[in-house]
């Protein structure tokens, strides 16, 4: 790929992971409407490395107290003074992983191409787009993460394996989660944002395995670039994301997946 072509690609990873949008559906997308070959597995680890350094940039002073929080909280022996929020934060971020886990593991058995259509992706984008827009716009009450329970923090991850499906976007479905339990957008993205660490962390070790099986190198130039722009522009949709959200609705991202939906379904 050019140059352009990488950033190009890098752009709308480092956009769409983190906007409600769907980064897997618009990546799909964007080769059947420019005529590109397939970016490579290369390319897809780079852009997953890219972007999960931008979160954990933007997120490392919380990241720092939820891992020494936890540890000194197990070497206590589970002692209930050191339980503190943010390990209700760490416990949340590993139950809410496990549903994705499990459906990854599902779909790399039964094959990813039949989730891969272009219908599947229009559809998904529709029905997941009005379903943020009800959750932003019915729920009222507001809630702290330290009010989510096990099962709600199950819930919200149950919601993120689904956004394995292109179209459905991880941070959208989360976000869109959280809201029904009655956080306000702030922290309901907050928390997508940090339940996507080990989500991208798994992606991108995995595509990496494919990767070195099929002898692919993954130290190149185009593999530093990828890297270098989709953390920059990742980090600038977190900045940007959490601004926004502190004063407007999701109502326009709503909007726009159910628009890029149905003018996927009549253009193709």
């Amino acid at each position: 790929m050019s140059v352009f072509d990488i950033f190009i690609l890098s752009f709308i990873q480092g956009l769409t992971e983190f906007l409600p949008i769907s980064s897997s559906g618009h990546l799909i997308l964007l080769p059947k409407l420019l005529g590109w070959q397939d970016q490579g597995l290369e390319l897809d680890v780079a852009v997953h490395i890219g972007t999960l350094c931008s979160v954990l940039i933007y997120f490392r002073q919380q990241i720092w107290q939820m891992i020494t929080d936890s540890l000194a909280y197990v070497f206590s022996g589970l002692s209930e003074k050191l339980y503190t929020p943010n390990v209700h934060m760490s416990l949340l971020v590993i139950i809410g992983t496990i549903p994705a886990v499990i459906f990854g593991f599902i779909l790399k058995k039964i094959g990813q191409d039949i989730v891969r259509e272009v219908k599947v992706i229009a559809f998904t984008s529709i029905f997941f787009g009005i379903l943020l827009y009800l959750a932003d716009r019915l729920v009222q009450r507001f809630h702290t993460l330290n009010s989510l329970t096990v099962g709600k923090g199950i819930f919200v991850g149950l919601a993120q394996a689904l956004a394995l499906i292109p179209g459905t976007s991880r941070s959208g479905a989360c976000i869109t989660a959280g809201r029904f339990l009655g956080l306000d957008r702030i922290v309901a993205a907050r928390f997508a944002f940090l339940l996507s660490i080990p989500a991208i962390l798994g992606a991108g070790v995995l595509t990496s395995l494919d990767a070195i099986k099929s002898g692919t190198p993954l130290f190149t130039a185009e593999v530093g670039l990828a890297v270098l722009s989709s953390f920059i522009f990742g980090l600038l949709a977190i900045r940007f994301m959490m601004a926004y959200l502190a004063k407007y609705s999701l109502a326009p991202f709503a909007i726009y997946r159910i628009l890029l939906g149905v003018g996927l379904l009549i253009v193709f």
